[in-house]
């Protein structure tokens, strides 16, 4: 059909895309600067900590303590996921250095099957048996090799134990996605975390998972040999490391001694600073939960803990000293006060040489029964290229390597069994009932319709845009866009974009296509996109300090933005109609917003005509296996593939009402 001519001034504006979403703005300026789905995500994990820090104060007889030790690891053990059954380590010694006074062994063994470990063992001169000492890598790209990592061992080792560095997952030996040439594709281990949690969070595990199975295979591979006495294991680790010094030692009593470097804070803090971090570092539900940094260390009372900090640390240290109070006052009542301290040392990020020296210390009084000073020490580390234990320099290219991505679709595999029992044993409504549950999103008589607010007009051509606010219970407000045509038909659009109401509005574009064929369309800003974003969304890994301040809370991003998505279908339908008399609502959802867009249609498919879904993933099975997720984390909801997946989504809303576009 032929296209209505624009104006000048509506080209120039269509054309300037700055200026066309200032136009096009629904909130002030003040309300944009608290509208944020961010900010509001802050205060209610202020909230949450509030009330956990009131359970904490009740704490006042070891009963009460160790019943709260006993929640929280269960808690903690089922957000991860469970652990799976422990397997041989298959261990080998690759070859051995013989160095002053201690000779490091270059190891590998399996955490699980075909899932293999690189390490470096450091052994003291003399006989033993030795206190064991495992240290876990920050995140470096280098792993095991890195210089501070190095130090550790080295340090420990001259101090008459023995340590055990070994590689986490995404770093050194142990990249899980690998480039055409077999070497690592990203340089940001962090990076790979991500990815990695895409399809571990869809399974319901975590990164989380595989570094504390990893970490507590270490402490099976260390009490295996015959030189290292298994009552004397130490753990300390930096930075990443010292994340999973915490969860080990909070989680494995064969922990004696530990020591977690520039990390532990408070939740609090963290939030009010740098935000939450890397994909392992955020556990689902944990802060609704009540299970905050200083629970790492209250967990495991009263075995000795000392927290390594710096002065100049992005893991505030007066987080560190409040945790570290909190710690004290448990210790004490548990009658031991002594075993946990807390050393905090100028300098940035890392561990100081003096927190070093203070780390061996702690490690020498409680394993050794030595309680003498460890003075600084200058130590000389080898090219990483020395201590490599393969022949690529990656196990990924060893013949039958299992990788992360692997490991969850196997584990997709079982649950898509499980799935189709399910399905085939719960009606229907059970079933969507399943579904609105795990991502969160309250019952449709929960659902207050929203309230509108006009907040302008704007005129392209012969059509005009309205400019609107929809008010609900969330506290975050959802600006929307009307393209309204000169004479619209009965039935409306509404359309959900990755890029919010703004997307595919170009000239010409879909949501013009539909505006000249006579339809008045409805575009909003579900929370966290458009004037409600923090700014921070990456092509690759998507907004993920909102995603996982939302998960920390137990509330998965995309089960917010379905909540808005149905009070938005709702204005569409019942604007200006009888209650008896809806408009007929069409449905269509760009990107990940179709995911959104299923979701909302399955859970009220008598709101939603017809939905249409373009550059939508067709499921989320397939998606485990990817090794590089990308634009896909702030859509995927923890544990979802326990239930359902997307073409169960289909089905509920009937298959002959959903089409998808490419």
């Amino acid at each position: 059909m032929s296209r209505p001519l624009l104006s000048l001034s509506a080209f120039l504006l269509l054309f300037n895309p700055v200026a066309n979403a200032e136009e096009l703005n629904c909130l002030n300026e003040n309300e944009r600067a608290s509208a944020s789905l961010y900010t509001h995500l802050q205060q209610e994990a202020y909230a949450a900590l509030d009330r956990r820090r009131e359970t904490y104060e009740q704490l006042k007889t070891p009963e009460q303590i160790h019943a709260y030790q006993k929640r929280l690891g269960e808690f903690f053990t089922l957000q991860l996921g469970g652990f799976p059954a422990r397997t041989p380590l298959n261990a080998v010694t690759v070859r051995t250095i013989q160095a002053d006074g201690y000779r490091i062994e270059l190891v590998i063994y399996e955490s699980q099957p075909k899932h293999h470990v690189t390490a470096n063992f450091y052994i003291p001169d003399g006989q033993g048996p030795f206190p064991g000492v495992v240290v876990s890598s920050g995140h470096s790209r280098t792993g095991k090799t890195a210089d501070y990592n190095q130090r550790f061992g080295i340090m420990m080792a001259k101090q008459g134990m023995a340590a055990l560095c070994f590689d986490p997952i995404g770093q050194g030996e142990r990249s899980q996605i690998l480039d055409d040439k077999g070497n690592a594709k990203y340089s940001s281990t962090t990076t790979e975390h991500f990815l990695m949690g895409v399809g571990s969070t869809l399974v319901g595990r975590n990164t989380a998972t595989y570094r504390v199975w990893d970490g507590m295979r270490s402490i099976d591979y260390l009490v295996s040999r015959p030189e290292i006495d298994p009552a004397r294991i130490g753990y300390t680790g930096c930075s990443g490391g010292g994340t999973l010094t915490s969860y080990v030692m909070a989680l494995d009593e064969r922990v004696a001694c530990a020591a977690p470097a520039c990390y532990l804070t408070t939740f609090r803090r963290l939030i009010e600073t740098i935000g939450p971090q890397d994909a392992e570092q955020n556990i689902f539900g944990q802060i609704a939960f009540g299970l905050d940094h200083p629970d790492y260390v209250l967990m495991r009372a009263p075995r000795p803990t000392l927290t390594s900090s710096t002065t100049g640390d992005y893991f505030d240290y007066q987080g560190a000293w409040d945790n570290y109070r909190q710690s004290k006052r448990i210790y004490g009542r548990l009658g031991f006060p002594e075993r946990v301290d807390l050393v905090e040392i100028e300098g940035n990020h890392g561990v100081q040489p003096q927190n070093l020296a203070t780390i061996a210390h702690w490690m020498k009084r409680w394993l050794l029964d030595r309680d003498e000073a460890v003075p600084i020490a200058e130590l000389a580390t080898r090219s990483p290229s020395e201590l490599l234990c393969t022949e690529s320099g990656q196990v990924l290219n060893l013949t039958g390597e299992r990788s992360v991505f692997d490991l969850n679709a196997e584990h997709q595999t079982q649950l898509e069994k499980q799935r189709l029992e399910l399905w085939k044993t719960e009606s229907r409504e059970a079933m969507a009932d399943k579904i609105r549950e795990q991502v969160s999103v309250r019952k449709n008589k929960d659902l207050k319709p929203p309230k509108f607010e006009d907040a302008g007009r704007v005129q392209r051509g012969e059509y005009h845009i309205d400019q609107l606010v929809l008010r609900t219970d969330s506290g975050v407000p959802i600006p929307g866009l009307t393209f309204h045509p000169v004479s619209p038909q009965d039935d409306a659009y509404l359309y959900l974009h990755d890029s919010g109401k703004l997307g595919d509005s170009e000239p010409d574009g879909p949501i013009e296509q539909l505006v000249g064929d006579g339809y008045a369309v409805v575009s909003v800003d579900l929370r966290g996109q458009g004037e409600t974003a923090s700014g921070d969304r990456s092509e690759l890994l998507t907004d993920w300090k909102t995603y996982y301040l939302a998960y920390l809370l137990g509330k998965p991003l995309l089960g917010l933005r379905v909540e808005d998505a149905l009070s938005a279908g709702h204005f569409v339908a019942y604007y200006q109609k009888p209650k008896d008399k809806p408009r007929r609502v069409h449905l269509v959802g760009a990107g990940q917003a179709g995911i959104i867009a299923l979701h909302a249609a399955a859970l009220r498919p008598e709101l939603f005509a017809s939905v249409t879904l373009r550059n939508t993933p067709r499921d989320w099975s397939s998606l485990v296996e990817q090794s590089v997720p990308s634009g896909q984390l702030d859509s995927v909801v923890h544990g979802a593939l326990e239930v359902y997946d997307l073409p169960d989504l289909v089905r509920l809303i009937g298959e002959d009402k959903v089409r998808f576009e490419e």
